[in-house]
């Protein structure tokens, strides 16, 4: 399957190789953890500043062989792209972080129900910052995700934070990237390029004080991170090409596909601990995604 080079447009139908790329996306999103399991054992930073710097290389390459170097050129030139690309850049930084940690923490039910939650919360974003009309369903779904949340909160004596943190991190990262006038794969690199020089120099810093993973007599660790370029990279790239050649209700029926595998691996393979509590908050929280996509799949057959 070729890599699609043209600029995002509307669509009026899916496409079946939009539709691998954006299934084969969620699905490497969803056994992520398991890749989080297994380096665990290494400090979310040192896993992060891998991420990032091997991302660059992956990411350059794509574009290179697309010829879609030109628009990184220009954005290089531009402070105010610079600036924005440096915030969506930080946004993604933390929510990598909290991800990372929640995985090697046990906490992957946390995660799956932050993720979850993403979508509401994107929409509750659109209504406050930018004035968006809520509909009846999209009210409902808000008002059962606040009472799942609640439920948890109320069940712990405190805020589900993990979830709570990659929600608006992650709904922030997406909000505030839809202002960058470039495309996926562009935007992903222009990241990664910014990020790139903190990161070299904590990996500079991590071998020289002995700290590293990586190259320090564990050729597994090494492998592990070098690996994290291909893990971060290519889902992101697919995805982008794959929402391209999607109608946006196919792509908002598909995303929870990722928390499905992730809650299914935490249950299955991670035996994270899910009581009556849990069930009903994450009951309350599919209400709402039912609800949500169903309201939003009538709006869109009577537009």
């Amino acid at each position: 399957m070729a890599l699609d080079k043209s600029l995002p447009t509307e669509q009026g139908g899916d496409s079946a190789r939009g539709f691998a790329f954006a299934l084969s996306a969620y699905l490497l999103w969803g056994f992520l953890p398991l890749y989080m399991k297994a380096v665990a054992h290494i400090p979310p930073v040192e896993v992060i500043v891998h991420r990032v710097i091997w991302s660059v290389p992956i990411a350059a390459a794509v574009l290179i062989a697309i010829g879609r170097t030109a628009e990184i050129r220009t954005a290089l030139k531009n402070p105010k792209m610079l600036g924005m690309a440096s915030l969506t850049a930080a946004l993604i930084s933390v929510n990598w972080g909290i991800y990372i940690w929640a995985i090697g923490a046990g906490r992957a039910l946390d995660a799956a129900l932050g993720y979850f939650i993403n979508p509401l919360f994107s929409i509750f974003l659109g209504a406050v910052l930018l004035k968006e009309r809520l509909y009846r369903g999209q009210i409902a779904a808000i008002v059962l995700a606040v009472l799942g949340v609640a439920l948890l909160t109320w069940h712990a004596g405190s805020l589900p934070w993990v979830s709570i943190a990659l929600t608006v991190s992650w709904g922030f990262y997406a909000f505030f990237r839809k202002t960058l006038p470039i495309g996926p794969t562009q935007g992903f690199l222009l990241e990664v390029m910014l990020l790139s020089v903190p990161c070299v120099v904590l990996m500079a810093y991590f071998s020289f004080t002995g700290q590293a993973h990586f190259m320090a007599g564990n050729a597994m660790d090494t492998w592990l991170l070098i690996a994290s370029g291909l893990i971060t990279a290519v889902p992101l790239i697919l995805y982008g090409n794959g929402a391209k050649l999607l109608r946006l209700s196919t792509i908002g029926i598909m995303q929870y596909i990722a928390p499905t595998i992730i809650f299914l691996i935490a249950i299955l393979i991670f035996k994270e601990p899910f009581d009556m509590v849990r069930m009903g908050a994450f009951s309350l929280i599919w209400s709402a995604l039912v609800i949500y996509t169903a309201s939003s799949l009538m709006r869109l057959k009577k537009s």
